[in-house]
């Protein structure tokens, strides 16, 4: 099925992770030309750069909660492409340790919503700043089933991935249709979200590998099984084209195997008669 992506200029933040890498990978499948950004990791950008033969691609260093430094992303990317298409935000961050709100201090709070928040109303609002320029453009937020189910231990993370999956999504696709309208030839900007579950990356491969978490991960799941990186690649691909996609926004697709929920209590925590 044609994409219609070839040659689409498609910037991706947070290229170099887990999920960011499968983005990056399958919108190269599609010959679009691809800005990644990266905080951190050069060395691993550099490696995929190289194992995808992405030789027009751009790899641009920036810390996404710094305003300047956002404004510095888009900017090299414009002045390389002379466009930009697709944004497919991606970058966040969280503290990976539980830590219940009771015990959570301000700075975490702030940090993690700068990570996950603030980064991405910087990223989207210099990406609309150019759609208002091209009349054209369509973007792709990650969030995660934190937004749709919570995540106790992680109260902050939660709070900033439901603002983006609901508030921030819900809202923008209104905005982005008056910046980039609709005409005969052009379905107009869109903007999805896509909430992933549990998935395979690099950071939590070590804690999939005890049995005991996979089945309490994986009986929440009408499929289960543990997601990997492609299956978040394939839905980003889908959403950012105006051919397969033109008449989808605002939408927020979770891709967790049907999962409903978490287990609150493991088996053994439970009393029966008191229930």
């Amino acid at each position: 099925m044609n994409t219609d992506l070839a040659e689409k200029v498609v910037l991706i933040t947070g290229a170099s992770g887990g999920i960011g890498s499968a983005i990056v990978q399958k919108f190269a499948a599609e010959s679009a030309k691809l800005a990644l950004q990266y905080r951190r990791s050069h060395a691993q950008i550099d490696a995929l750069r190289r194992v995808l033969n992405l030789s027009d691609s751009l790899t641009i260093q920036a810390d996404l909660s710094k305003e300047a430094q956002v404004k510095r992303l888009f900017a090299k990317a414009l002045s390389h492409f002379g466009r930009i298409d697709t944004l497919v935000a991606n970058a966040g961050s969280w503290v990976t340790e539980d830590i219940p709100l009771h015990r959570m201090s301000l700075g975490q709070w702030r940090q993690t919503l700068d990570g996950v928040l603030t980064t991405t109303f910087l990223t989207v609002r210099e990406f609309f700043r150019i759609v208002a320029k091209q009349k054209q453009g369509n973007a792709v937020l990650i969030s995660s089933t934190a937004a749709v189910f919570g995540e106790a231990g992680h109260a902050d993370y939660s709070a900033g991935k439901a603002a983006i999956a609901y508030g921030l999504t819900r809202t923008l696709k209104n905005e982005l249709a008056r910046l980039a309208p609709h005409t005969r030839d052009y379905c107009g900007g869109r903007i999805n979200c896509i909430c992933p579950g549990w998935t395979i990356v690099p950071r939590n491969k070590a804690k999939l590998r005890d049995a005991r978490i996979i089945k309490k991960v994986i009986a929440t799941m009408a499929l289960p099984q543990i997601a990997r990186p492609a299956d978040i690649a394939h839905a980003a691909v889908f959403l950012s084209s105006d051919t397969l996609a033109r008449h989808i926004t605002g939408q927020t697709l979770t891709i967790a195997g049907g999962m409903e929920g978490r287990w609150l209590w493991q088996p053994y925590e439970v009393d029966p008669t008191l229930a």
